[in-house]
């Protein structure tokens, strides 16, 4: 039989045991001389990459909350402005509501005014007219009477029946 395949498992072989300690201490040799600084560097770098991310978002994060603050606050003030043009606008309007008003009032009190200058001028004109008449009238029943002249009886009759036609 072979020596190799009657061996077990479990037994040691202190030749193959020397050569891989040697291989793996040059290994580590390699690696530690070699790759173990770039790795580090690597790992370095990106964990200092993560963090400047990390950084940035928490920073870009503030910002956005100072800046939704900010939104919030301008939209706050809008809508204060706003309802204070609102109620510049009413206050206009019933100023304007009330200014028309007035002038309306003004103008119809005005045109009654006119009014009853006119009235009154044509009173004054219609009494004028009416004194007019009533002198002719006068005249003409005196006339009338000192044509015929009577007794005062008829001449009462005469006056009532020119009173009567003035009516």
């Amino acid at each position: 039989m072979n020596p190799v395949i009657a061996q077990g498992l479990l037994d040691v072989d202190f030749g193959l045991f020397f050569w891989v300690l040697i291989t793996f201490l040059l290994f580590l040799f390699l690696l530690s001389k070699f790759a173990w600084r770039p790795i580090l560097s690597a790992l370095g770098d990106r964990e200092k990459a993560i963090k400047e991310s990390l950084a940035a978002a928490q920073k870009a994060r503030d910002e956005a909350e100072e800046i939704a603050n900010e939104n919030a606050k301008t939209l706050k003030e809008a809508e204060l402005l706003t309802q204070r043009l609102r109620k510049e606008a009413q206050e206009e309007a019933e100023a304007l509501r009330v200014d028309r008003m007035e002038k309306a009032r003004a103008e119809s009190e005005k045109l009654l005014e006119q009014a009853r200058s006119t009235i009154e001028q044509e009173k004054k004109q219609a009494l004028i007219e009416l004194r007019q008449e009533v002198s002719r009238l006068a005249v003409e029943a005196a006339s009338r009477i000192l044509d015929e002249e009577i007794d005062e009886k008829r001449h009462k009759k005469l006056i009532d029946r020119y009173i009567r036609e003035i009516e």
